[in-house]
């Protein structure tokens, strides 16, 4: 199987500059399908950029399809970061006979270049196409930590549990009815709560996934870097971001992420280690004015990639020296709770003990957290994640 045959090449003659870019500018950087398929094998690049032509599910966003080339237009203009990218676009999986066709192509696009070590950046095209961008896992037998950047749970009623052809505002559905069960953790940053039905909530709580309103982000945009941290994938509806911020979507709303939190939620993004994939969903260019939704998605993938050269690559495994640990004991003395400090980059890491017979290769499960989580057990209470995460290890 050869990967050109999902994809159709980007075009040249609207995209590129027929004198070319200046220096410096991603569009000099990038390797570009136009009319040679990118060699993947000999000269394997660490990003791989894929658009996707497909919104026949989008809830009331039908145009989003057309949306990745307008988010080259502006990517290509912007300068590369103080160091040298090695990034393929690969241009767009065209648009299936079904829409399951295009999720197959996907799902097999993102598996590929996962097995091959390479972060498939996906420009989207409706939010439904992170269902395929799941699938992608069931192949290469992974769990998966799945962070959703959105003003909603797509858990729509109407649809559930629905058919494989489901919508952007019910694809969750399929995420947690599918067998086999591949979804270790789930998590929400942003969603407003008069979007949200209260029993979903109370859906969330029971299965220990950790969702989190825009109000308890609003302003400490840094809260979110441990869960961020914790995503092996990242979907991120446009929607998220407020309208007179990014416009460019039929379902935008007033609250929402200012714009450069957005794009610090997409330069933690690009530190965390574990990620291997991530999509941009719901732009519309017909909402757009004057480009401006377009751009700042181009600046939150630049920020995304500016992260990713920036990676610290320390995630507990390597020699103890490059971490300071602290234990603490529980007022009721249950549980000896570990923490961890990275030195290179002042990061916590949290141990969960895998129950007996929890693990065959593994004793503990480290997970992100905050320093005020180690604050918390200082203080003698258990933190609702190591709870949380317990529970999910039973």
């Amino acid at each position: 199987m050869s990967l050109i045959d999902f994809f159709s090449p980007v075009d040249a003659g609207r995209l590129l500059p027929e004198n070319g870019f200046n220096n410096g500018r991603l569009g000099t950087c990038i390797t570009v399908f136009t009319d040679t398929f990118p060699d993947l094998e000999n000269q394997k690049p660490d990003l791989a950029i894929i658009g996707v032509l497909e919104d026949r599910n989008a809830d009331g966003n039908s145009g989003c399809a057309l949306g990745p080339d307008y988010i080259r237009e502006k990517l290509y203009q912007l300068f590369e970061g103080s160091y040298k990218t090695k990034i393929n676009d690969l241009g767009n999986i065209r648009r299936g006979e079904t829409v399951v066709d295009t999720f197959i192509a996907l799902k097999t696009v993102v598996a590929e270049l996962i097995k091959k070590d390479i972060l498939p950046v996906i420009i989207g095209g409706s939010q439904d196409l992170t269902y395929a961008q799941y699938l992608a896992y069931e192949v290469l037998g992974q769990k998966v930590d799945l962070v959703v950047v959105d003003a909603k749970l797509d858990m729509d009623d109407d649809h559930f549990p629905g058919t494989i052809e489901t919508t952007s505002a019910a694809y969750l559905n399929k995420i947690f009815m599918h067998e086999p069960d591949m979804l270790f953790n789930f998590s929400n940053l942003g969603y407003q709560t008069y979007f949200v039905n209260q029993e979903r909530l109370q859906m969330m709580e029971k299965l220990f996934f950790d969702v989190h309103r825009l109000g308890s982000l609003s302003g400490k945009i840094q809260l979110t870097e441990p869960v961020i941290r914790n995503a092996s994938m990242i979907s991120f509806d446009v929607g998220a971001v407020r309208s007179s911020d990014a416009q460019a979507n039929f379902n935008a709303v007033p609250n929402g992420f200012y714009g450069e939190e957005a794009c610090q939620v997409c330069r933690y993004a690009g530190f965390n280690d574990k990620l291997t994939s991530i999509g941009f969903y719901e732009f519309n260019p017909a909402y757009d004015s004057n480009g401006q939704t377009a751009m700042l998605l181009a600046q939150m993938i630049w920020y995304f990639i500016d992260g990713f050269y920036n990676r610290k690559k320390d995630f507990p495994v390597h020699p103890k020296s490059q971490y300071l640990i602290y234990k603490t004991s529980l007022k009721h003395k249950e549980h000896e709770l570990v923490f961890v400090k990275s030195k290179k980059s002042e990061r916590w890491w949290m141990q969960i003990p895998y129950p007996t017979g929890g693990s065959k290769n593994e004793r503990y499960h480290w997970v992100p957290c905050h320093y005020d989580d180690y604050l918390l057990a200082v203080s003698g209470e258990m933190p609702d994640l190591w709870w949380r995460t317990y529970q999910k290890l039973i």
